[in-house]
């Protein structure tokens, strides 16, 4: 019944920074470029590489929002004082960190150069704070990963990527919609036979992803035979790394084909390397672990009926924050367990044996309200990653279609709504939002018809609606058709890299070019997209 193990996500679910794009179609996030490079110490091959870099702000700008979530902040001591955060080494010679590199007991190569110190100095010097955090939640995961990756006979040192990827958020989730520790898209983590329904998310449950991660890889090291290319393509797609090697005359050295390479995957490998180094010697550099001041110890159950947790939050003392942040692999606070498919639930180990006490009273509790007639129905609650919120009494639903130059706080003012309501109600992060996106708006059933109208208002018409002015904007001059290009009407569900493989000798770099795109998030539907004729 029980499997006792060490749970730190518990205070996790808030954390969402430092998250990677793994397995990504193959577009060209960054554009890429190949001046402005400085000789670096190649310690693989003893010879110099024009290798040089400053991408620290793709991932410091990521790990900015680590420190800043409510959680951590309640549930870490952090010890601020003047001799703690400015007592580390600074300014070390090369030399000692291709000494300390090369000790390190691998299997994968750890080179040196400009662009690994650049990151080891990211770790060590400029984001201490948060690695010291992750360094406590590595007490957890890393028992986990290193017990899986004994099991595939992999390196030891894969787990650091789960730091790059998520820093260990087992619920972080990129704009491109990767999810958990490993950052599996969807399509992967179905070929990798991971669960994702409606209720169960299995790259959110650290057992199961870490699985299923394990076995990317090696089929991604088997592909390759070298793993910097298999850690890139985890990264950005074998498409990208395979393009990279044939553009590079089929050079197959990660440093040789590294300009190829998407941008943010050019960091990918020296991030990792410098990760592994910050991990192993953070006491060097006086890089203290930081743990909840909380007991850490949990149980595990098999659930063999539905059980939703309100159902358990009603008969024992357990915050439902709390349940979700053990679980997170149930994405609307339901279990959907049966005699033929258990599921595990984790509870803290001072409520289990209260559990198995009022096992009967807590499956009963309400029972017809959350499972009519014992089936699934529509959850009445979720959590906040996946919030879908139900029809609120007194309000009336109102859908509205985002359209080219509006914002969450526009759009809050025209419906005379809270912008934190707005996001809530259709998870919205980071204030994102995209052209052609439907947005679910609660209002008074009483103006429900004005405010249905909002959706054939132009932009002037709705600042106006509120006491505003809108500035004149310059009518866009229509450019006739360039009989030397095809042009691609952009759909939805569009991305670069999926227009290039419909014509062929394109690649998405070409188009981006073409159109002055750096990225997906430049499409809009509707948009006419340049394609060079080919013959």
């Amino acid at each position: 019944m029980k499997n006792k193990i060490l749970h730190l996500s518990i205070y996790l679910f808030l954390l969402f920074s430092f998250q990677g794009i793994a397995q990504t179609s193959d577009s060209t996030f960054f554009e890429t470029t190949e001046t402005d490079t400085i000789a670096a110490i190649d310690t693989t091959e003893n010879s110099v590489l024009d290798i040089d870099d400053d991408l620290n702000m793709i991932f410091s700008d990521q790990m900015d929002s680590l420190l800043n979530s409510w959680e951590i902040q309640n549930k870490f001591n952090f010890d601020t004082s003047e001799v703690r955060l400015n007592n580390f080494p600074k300014e070390l010679p090369d030399s000692v960190y291709i000494q300390r590199l090369s000790n390190i007991e691998q299997r994968i190569d750890l080179s040196y150069n400009k662009v690994v110190r650049n990151y080891i100095k990211m770790y060590t010097e400029k984001r201490r704070e948060q690695v010291e955090v992750m360094l406590g939640l590595s007490a957890y995961y890393f028992p986990i990963f290193e017990e899986t990756l004994d099991k595939y006979d992999m390196p030891l040192e894969i787990k650091y990527l789960a730091i790059i990827e998520s820093a260990l958020n087992p619920i972080a989730r990129s704009r491109a919609g990767a999810n958990g520790l490993w950052q599996f898209m969807y399509g992967t983590a179905k070929n990798m036979k991971l669960e994702i329904t409606s209720f169960v998310d299995e790259r959110r449950n650290p057992i199961k992803a870490t699985d299923a991660a394990a076995r990317y890889l090696t089929n991604l090291y088997n592909m390759y035979g070298d793993w910097h290319l298999a850690i890139a393509a985890y990264n950005c797609g074998p498409g990208n790394v395979n393009r990279a090697i044939r553009r590079s005359g089929g050079k197959r050295n990660y440093w040789e084909i590294y300009y190829r390479l998407p941008r943010e995957t050019r960091g990918y490998v020296p991030a990792f390397i410098a990760a592994t180094y910050a991990f192993e010697y953070h006491k060097e550099h006086n890089l203290i672990p930081q743990y909840p001041e909380i007991s850490l110890a949990v149980d595990t159950v098999m659930i063999t009926d539905y059980l939703h947790f309100n159902q358990i939050t009603a008969k024992i003392a357990i915050e439902k924050k709390q349940l979700r942040a053990l679980n997170p692999m149930y994405r609307h606070d339901v279990i959907p367990a049966k005699k033929s498919k258990p599921y595990p639930l984790v509870l803290p180990q001072e409520n289990i044996m209260a559990f198995i006490d009022a096992d009967t009273a807590i499956f009963a509790f309400e029972r017809n309200k959350y499972f009519p007639d014992n089936t699934l129905v529509n959850p009445t609650t979720s959590n906040s990653t996946y919030f879908t919120p139900v029809d609120i009494k007194g309000k009336a639903k109102v859908i509205y279609t985002v359209k080219s130059g509006d914002n969450v706080g526009f759009i809050s003012s025209w419906f005379h709504v809270r912008a934190s309501d707005l996001r809530y109600w259709n998870n919205i992060n980071r204030d994102i939002i995209r052209i052609g996106q439907k947005l679910a708006i609660y209002v008074p059933e009483k103006d429900q018809a004005k405010y249905d109208k909002i959706n054939s208002m132009s932009f002037a018409q709705k600042q106006e609606s509120i006491g505003k002015t809108a500035a004149p904007t310059k009518k866009e001059e229509v450019k006739p058709l360039d009989s030397n290009y095809v042009y691609h009407t952009v759909r939805k569900g569009d991305t670069i890299w999926e227009i290039a493989k419909q014509y062929a000798g394109i690649t998405s770099d070409e188009i981006m070019r073409l159109n002055n795109l750096k990225n997906d998030r430049g499409l809009y539907i509707g948009q006419k997209l340049k394609i060079k004729r080919k013959g």
